[in-house]
């Protein structure tokens, strides 16, 4: 694999990859050793997603208890003042920032009036002042940083290169998160309506450069942003797949509409949801059908070499690579494969291709654009308020149903029931799902 620090909340790359390099006699010491030292980082950062979407699933008070969003708001205050500063941004988006950092102010004025001078760091009153503009921000504003190949996330997010409305900068990567998170956010804007990642023009910050050979992406939580390792051996390019960034900010998108707990069904679901909005990203920017695309996911992450096609195939899953150096794509394609695990979280990398193959038969057989109908109905099933926190695969199906009912009629409904009947998740008179 290569000498690279694996310590997120969502990984890209999946644990059962990462152990297969880290086991194949075909790879070095030094690469196995990199894998093994990936995977301890890995399950630091899978207690960590658990830990977030129980508290995101908790009852109101406990929630409010936790304050789970508490450091969203710290450091895009600081990328305003950047903006602000910054020469080569252009006018109207320092002018933005000048109405929305001078509005913080205002409303930090007002709170301290109301609840009096108290005795408060100056990240607790900037923090108070952000939480409570999120409503009333009215531009999402990106910002790319260097994180210096540092792998120790307390030094995230790192030196900043590019922020909203600044000219390209010379280096590949930042360009590449910067526009690529643009081309996600578009997608959301356009095809659902939806402002960033918690509809209320959250900023989104990414940082480059993670790590030394670090082969993978992550969404973190406790920051609240992107992160991108360089690769090395096997995968690469994370930073310039629109797919993996459609995939990680998505997992940020499901905090803000059905958090699912990242366990089992319902975190292999929380791990399929990523997989539909980011392949509909891609297909998107490239203009393709559901009849035409590749349905590939992370395509362009394998290096020059490596037996495969991409990281998953939600089209075919379990094709998408066989290399002896890292294994054969173990994905499932049917129910009647689903065996219990403790491996990832309950194998939330692994099954999410069940589901996966659902999503790519329904969107198969209502042809044209995949988020024209299919993804219209898993959006809003994920809006729905009926995905529960433990969701299992026929709960989700069945939500499915009925909100394609909901927006296409009877017909609709045929279709994604017949979806999810092809890989074996159906409908039962005692709940549950039971292989066929």
């Amino acid at each position: 694999m290569a000498s690279r620090n694996h310590h997120y909340v969502c990984h890209m790359v999946p644990p059962y990859l990462l152990n297969a390099i880290a086991e194949s006699s075909h790879n070095g010491d030094s690469i196995r050793e990199s894998a093994r030292h990936a995977l301890t980082l890995h399950k630091n950062c899978i207690t960590k997603r658990t830990q977030r979407f129980q508290a995101l699933t908790a009852p109101r008070g406990r929630r409010a208890a936790a304050n789970i969003h508490r450091q969203q708001g710290i450091v895009p205050v600081l990328i305003l003042q950047h903006i602000i500063d910054c020469e080569d941004v252009d006018e109207d988006t320092r002018s933005c920032a000048r109405r929305d950092i001078e509005h913080i102010n205002k409303l930090h004025a007002k709170y301290q009036e109301a609840q009096g001078i108290r005795d408060e760091t100056s990240d607790q009153k900037i923090l108070t002042a952000t939480e409570q503009t999120s409503e009333t921000t009215e531009k999402t504003y990106r910002a790319v940083y260097d994180a210096n190949n540092d792998s120790n996330e307390a030094h995230l997010p790192g030196k900043v290169i590019r922020v909203e409305g600044q000219t390209a900068a010379n280096d590949e990567s930042v360009n590449e998160a910067y526009d690529n998170a643009g081309l996600v956010l578009s997608f959301y804007a356009d095809i659902f309506d939806w402002k960033s990642i918690d509809n209320k023009n959250m900023n989104v910050i990414s940082s480059v450069h993670f790590g030394k050979n670090y082969e993978n992406a992550f969404w973190d939580p406790e920051v609240a942003q992107m992160v991108y390792g360089d690769g090395h051996d096997f995968l690469t390019n994370f930073a310039g797949c629109v797919d993996v960034i459609g995939h990680e900010l998505t997992h940020a998108v499901t905090e803000y509409t059905s958090p699912l707990d990242y366990m089992g069904q319902s975190g292999a679901l929380n791990e399929h949801v990523s997989d539909v909005f980011g392949i509909m990203v891609k297909q998107r920017v490239e203009d393709e059908t559901a009849e035409t695309a590749d349905w590939l996911i992370g395509e362009n992450c394998l290096v020059p070499g490596v037996k495969g096609v991409a990281l998953r195939s939600m089209k075919a899953p379990g094709t998408a690579y066989d290399d002896p150096r890292f294994g054969k794509d173990p994905q499932p394609n049917h129910f009647r494969h689903y065996r219990f695990t403790l491996e990832d979280n309950g194998g939330v990398h692994l099954y999410s291709g069940i589901p996966n193959k659902a999503f790519y038969n329904a969107s198969i057989a209502f042809g044209g654009y995949s988020w024209e109908k299919a993804g219209k109905i898993w959006w809003e099933t994920m809006q729905s308020g009926q995905v529960p926190p433990r969701c299992t695969f026929v709960q989700f199906a069945d939500v499915t149903v009925d909100k394609a009912s909901e927006l296409f009629g009877d017909d609709a409904a045929a279709i994604v029931r017949k979806a999810w009947d092809d890989v074996g998740v159906k409908r039962k008179s005692v709940g549950g799902c039971i292989p066929s």
